[in-house]
């Protein structure tokens, strides 16, 4: 860690995909977007009309007139990002239709949550159809919308098996781009992995037809321009792109045609885990109005962690929660446990039952740090080798620092405690401590320098150091203003720490693991800083502090 201000908040969520795979929805903060992309497009689409054939009911019967039914769909809305929070924006994706009256299939992602659909037909960018989201599965990744007016083309689906082997094109419009775009492929693994962050399928297509982000629900078709599958999702490091299948798709899509969700409480969500690891959900990035969701009380931006008490997200993928929603059915009563980051709440409730409530509020530790008392002094160790620094140990030689010689003020003890969590259950824990400062009333009363180092085994069931570092908000957010969070490492510790300025001094608050054993212990080093020279004490104590023997 550096002792320089970094002005950059950083998230306490990262995006965990199975196989890495990324969603093929491209989301900007505009409606228009271009790239110059290379279509390898076999000679008979070169030769198709660059208009959309809507004039008649067709069906297409050819791979030159694929185009004509295919779609570009931009959907208009608010949504919650677990990086970058909320904006207003457009997503764009592909669909195909499947009926000359205007349905049209995509992906749950592509849509869900919107407030207001655009659709463009054939690439033909001259005029802009509405369309109503007649139903979607957010579990399947599928999606059915009706575009106003009808008589349009439209595709049917393959009837052959689906083999290795088989010739494939991907149409659509990647990267936001209106011009309609044709790759060939094969396909490479009759049924792959479908699950992913973002859905939950258990088998798709794989193929090697480029896909890019913006081809999502657009059709996989065969030589003769019949549905193979509806593009979901690319790997394009490994040049693997992946489609749903007739086999998973037909039965969810014809229950779309009677006007039925599938597997699905309305939301646009994906599973996501902290930086460490220990905290895990649905991140929910919008919400269809009027869904049962909705009713519940879920927001965007909430993290569902669990559903029917079961945990959710913990391989990061969907798979868990789809599972119990498969299970359950999507109208039944479902238990649900939410965290709400931007007011720091715990809330409990039903899906299809009773509607979300505050169960536990503020820092998910809630417990003020405990009174040191005098008894607990202990003769600490300590060395000084003439460079202003003293190398100073726990009563039990399992901590290890160094500090300013001045800083010759000094306690150790077992710090014997119980905090309640976020959840409401208890942990008593013991964590070896070791204080030191020039005076230790100061620096217990926040108007001078020193350092408090501590660490637990126990503590580890809090969950990951940014759940601990979270937890000691509550100690200083009330006195303090808290001018930044960043990431700490250095050869032995990773984890975080935050920065508050006080009345009277600035306080470091570090949290970290060691890198060897992740789950050995957490350690906690709060840092006074009032001088220059404290400054340097602090880039002393950061490189040596250390934890050599058994802890407690």
């Amino acid at each position: 860690m550096s002792t320089s201000r970094n002005t950059i908040y950083r998230t306490i969520f990262v995006i965990l995909t199975a196989l890495v795979l990324l969603s093929c929805s491209l989301l900007s903060d505009s409606s228009e977007s271009s790239s110059d992309v290379a279509a390898d497009e076999p000679d008979a689409a070169a030769e198709a009309d660059d208009s959309a054939a809507v004039s008649g009911p067709t069906l297409v019967t050819t791979l030159a007139d694929v185009k004509s039914a295919v779609v570009q769909i931009e959907a208009q809305g608010t949504f919650v990002d677990p990086e970058f929070g909320e904006y207003s924006g457009a997503g764009r994706g592909t669909g195909f239709i499947i009926d000359p009256s205007g349905l049209a299939v995509t992906n749950n992602h592509v849509v869900t949550g919107a407030a207001l659909l655009k659709v463009w037909i054939g690439g033909d960018t001259g005029k802009s159809y509405n369309a109503q989201i007649i139903a979607v599965s957010e579990c399947s990744d599928l999606a059915l919308i009706d575009i106003e007016g009808g008589g349009f083309p439209y595709l049917e689906w393959y009837s052959d098996p689906i083999q290795v082997g088989l010739e494939i094109y991907a149409a659509g419009f990647p990267l936001g781009d209106p011009e309609y775009t044709l790759t060939k492929g094969i396909v490479s693994k009759e049924k792959a992995d479908g699950e992913s962050s973002w859905a939950s399928v258990n088998h798709v297509i794989e193929h090697d037809a480029t896909i890019n982000p913006g081809n999502s629900g657009g059709p996989l078709v065969s030589a003769d321009g019949k549905i193979v599958g509806v593009n979901y999702a690319t790997y394009a490091e490994a040049n693997q792109y992946f489609a749903i299948g007739q086999e998973a798709a037909i039965p969810v899509i014809e229950q779309f045609k009677n006007g039925q969700n599938v597997d699905t409480v309305g939301i646009n969500g994906m599973a996501v885990q902290s930086d460490d690891g220990t905290l895990a959900g649905i991140w929910v990035s919008s919400i269809k109005s009027g869904s049962a969701a909705d009713e519940a009380g879920l927001e965007a931006g909430d993290l569902i962690t669990s559903l029917e008490s079961l945990p959710l997200a913990a391989d990061g993928t969907m798979s868990a929660y789809c599972d119990i929603i498969r299970t359950q059915g999507d109208e039944n009563t479902l238990a649900v446990e939410v965290l709400r980051f931007p007011t720091q709440e715990l809330l409990e409730g039903q899906i299809n039952g009773r509607a979300l409530v505050v169960v536990d509020s503020g820092s998910v530790v809630n417990n003020p740090p405990p009174e040191k008392d005098d008894d607990t002094t202990a003769d600490t160790p300590q060395t000084g080798d003439g460079s202003g620094y003293m190398e100073i140990y726990d009563y039990s030689d399992a901590l290890v620092m160094s500090v300013p010689e001045t800083w010759n003020d000094m306690e150790s003890f077992d710090w014997e405690n119980t905090w309640e969590l976020g959840n409401g259950s208890l942990l008593d824990f013991v964590a070896a401590d070791l204080v030191a400062a020039p005076s230790l009333d100061d620096f217990y009363d926040w108007t001078g320098p020193g350092v408090d180092f501590s660490a637990s085994r126990q503590w580890g069931n809090i969950g990951g150091y940014l759940q601990l570092l979270d937890g000691t908000e509550f100690w200083y957010i009330d006195d303090c203003e808290k001018d930044e969070r960043g990431d700490y490492e250095d050869e032995a510790f990773e984890g975080a720490y935050d920065w508050w300025i006080c009345e009277y001094v600035d306080i470091v608050v570090i949290a970290v693991r060691p890198i060897a054993d992740p789950t050995a212990y957490l350690a906690l080093i709060q840092i006074n800083l009032q001088t220059e020279a404290d400054f340097d004490a602090l880039d002393e104590i950061s490189a040596t502090f250390d934890v050599i023997n058994s802890l407690p």
